[in-house]
Parts: structure tokens; C-alpha cells; sequence
């Protein structure tokens, strides 16, 4: 299990919200390992990746920004050459029964998992089996 998790905020849709979610976090010494932020529907969901998830949603939560739910991750590497390899990623872990709640890109090139809590230890065995054996799926 990486001791690195994702944070996963739901902002306002607003012009700022962005803004005061990177201050907070800076202030409070929290840097952002990978992720991004997406608008859907009315609503900003911000996924990062953090090494001190704890601090940042301390820091969050008293800054009344979220609300804020921590999620463990699945840390694996993709060929970034060889097409499809996020699709074969993908079906092992649907053929595995996990189900991906959100997947990104961290600043190391990783693909970032962040499967439901439930299915976190089929994601992480099937993504052993990835590194043991790229491609298969």
C-alpha cells in the first residue's frame, strides 16, 4: 500500500475556489504529487495526490473548503509509447471485479488508481500481476 492517498475535494463553481484550495494546501506545507480538477454539472471535483492526506484535510477542512474525502491509491507505470495500455489496465481490473472510482497522472508519470474501498485489495494484486507482467489483460 503506497503512504501516498488521494484527496478528493468538491469545490464551488466559482472563480477563486481553485485558488484558495493550492493557498491552504501551500500554507499548510501539503505539496501535490499528481492529479487535477474537473468540472461537472454545476461542480468542481479536485483529485490529489498527496504524501501527508491527514494535513491536508485538516488544513481543509478548517479553511471550510470541501467537503474532503481521503482514498487510498494504486500506484502503477504504463508503457507511454506502446497504444492501448490504459485500456488493457483498465479491463484487467474490470475482468479483477474492481471498480475505478478515478484514475490520473501523477508528476513521476504513474498512473494513479483510486478504486472503490472495498475493492482495494483486488486493485492492488491485479496491478502486481501488471508489473510482473505488462501487457496482459
Amino acid at each position: 500500500m503506497s503512504a501516498l492517498r488521494d484527496i478528493e475535494v468538491l469545490l464551488e463553481d466559482r472563480p477563486g475556489a481553485l485558488a484558495e484550495l493550492g493557498e491552504v494546501l501551500g500554507a499548510a506545507g501539503v505539496s501535490l504529487e499528481g492529479g487535477g480538477v474537473f468540472g461537472h454539472s454545476g461542480i468542481a471535483v479536485a483529485h490529489f495526490l498527496v504524501a501527508d492526506a491527514d494535513r491536508a484535510q485538516a488544513a481543509l477542512d478548517a479553511a471550510h473548503i470541501g467537503p474532503v474525502t481521503v482514498s487510498e491509491v494504486v500506484l502503477l507505470r504504463l508503457d507511454q509509447g506502446a497504444p492501448g495500455q490504459l485500456g488493457q489496465v483498465a479491463r484487467l481490473m474490470a475482468d479483477a471485479g474492481v471498480n475505478l472510482r478515478t484514475q490520473y497522472s501523477d508528476h513521476d508519470n504513474q498512473l494513479v488508481l483510486v478504486p472503490h474501498p472495498a475493492d482495494h485489495r483486488r486493485c492492488a494484486a491485479a496491478a502486481a500481476r501488471w508489473c510482473r507482467d505488462p501487457g496482459l489483460g
